[in-house]
């Protein structure tokens, strides 16, 4: 009887296991859907770019799904719903992992519900200032920002967007109190820079470049741990007088939760493959993005130290949505 019934469970498991592999060797099946940000951004462009390179390595269709909201909510909410089976996918930021730390109740848990698959893209934000400010460098800034007549504004879009947390990074680590001017959009955020009414902003870096050649703006430095390749000749904050400091935007790739392993590994290799392809680092280069494709680990690890550092940011400064 008892060597019947461990037979029967041994039946149920190996049914169960030769379930999830036949799966994983069927997958892709059908079309995959990368659900991702209102279109005509930096994101949408990068999930489109994915979306033309996985076909060639999948053979299967892959369309991009645009659900508005900067801080990913809706488009959270879609993915967290959808089957544990590698054809319903997100694509976003770090307001999408940054979420509960802005709101008192959240539809989806970031890292329960969710599984890493790789980070696609990244980009360094940058200090810009006003051509008008005195300074030209990260140092000459915190000195005016600590003298009495050196009362400094940013800007900045979305409430939790990365360039509105980098600032208060930037604010917690050198010890100031810049003041933030928010307004309805990044694009909105950095028109009021070039005019003039507020004195420094940190726009990444492709929304920043091309005002910064015009000569409309100065960049002090930017804000990844290393320099970036995409402007190597500006120099990092943490090198600049701030050790330690990074913040940069990243885009990457996620699947619901309990998607089966192989499925997870497959799509986090074929789309690194895709980014990291020649001719599409070119085109993300162009906007002032860097690829980068890296392993579900390493991904979930970068989300649980970022989550760390700039949730205690968030926090204390009292930052909410």
């Amino acid at each position: 009887m008892r060597a019947s019934l461990i037979l029967f469970k041994w039946g149920i498991v190996t049914t169960i296991c030769f379930a999830a592999t036949s799966s994983a060797q069927d997958f892709p099946n059908k079309p995959i859907h990368i659900v991702t940000a209102e279109p005509g951004g930096s994101v949408d462009f990068a999930a489109r770019i994915i979306s033309l390179g996985l076909p060639y390595l999948m053979g299967q269709q892959v369309i991009v799904e645009n659900q508005g909201g900067a801080s990913g909510a809706i488009a959270g909410t879609r993915v967290a719903k959808a089957p544990p089976d590698g054809y319903t996918l997100l694509f976003y930021g770090n307001p999408f992992w940054l979420l509960p730390f802005l709101r008192d109740s959240m539809p989806y848990d970031p890292i329960k519900d969710f599984a890493p698959l790789t980070l696609a893209t990244r980009s360094p934000n940058v200090i810009a200032i006003g051509t008008s400010l005195p300074v030209n460098s990260v140092k000459e800034l915190i000195a005016l920002a600590k003298t009495p007549q050196g009362t400094l504004n940013y800007s900045s879009g979305a409430t939790g967007a990365i360039t509105h947390i980098a600032a208060e990074l930037f604010n917690s680590m050198a010890g100031l109190k810049l003041n933030r001017i928010p307004y309805k959009g990044a694009g909105p955020a950095l028109n009021a820079l070039i005019a003039g009414e507020v004195q420094l902003m940190f726009p990444t870096l492709g929304q920043v470049m091309p005002h910064v050649k015009s000569g409309r703006l100065k960049a002090l430095a930017i804000t990844s741990a290393q320099p970036s390749p995409l402007a190597p000749e500006w120099p990092t904050v943490a090198a600049s007088g701030l050790p330690g400091f990074e913040s940069v935007s990243m885009f990457g790739v996620f699947a619901p939760i309990k998607t089966p392993a192989a499925i997870i590994n497959r799509l986090s290799q074929d789309i690194a493959s895709v980014v990291t392809q020649p001719a599409n680092k070119e085109k993300l280069f162009g906007t002032g993005v860097e690829p980068v494709g890296n392993s579900p680990a390493e991904f979930a690890k970068l989300i649980r130290t970022e989550m760390t550092i700039l949730g205690k940011v968030i926090k204390d400064a009292g930052i909410r949505e």
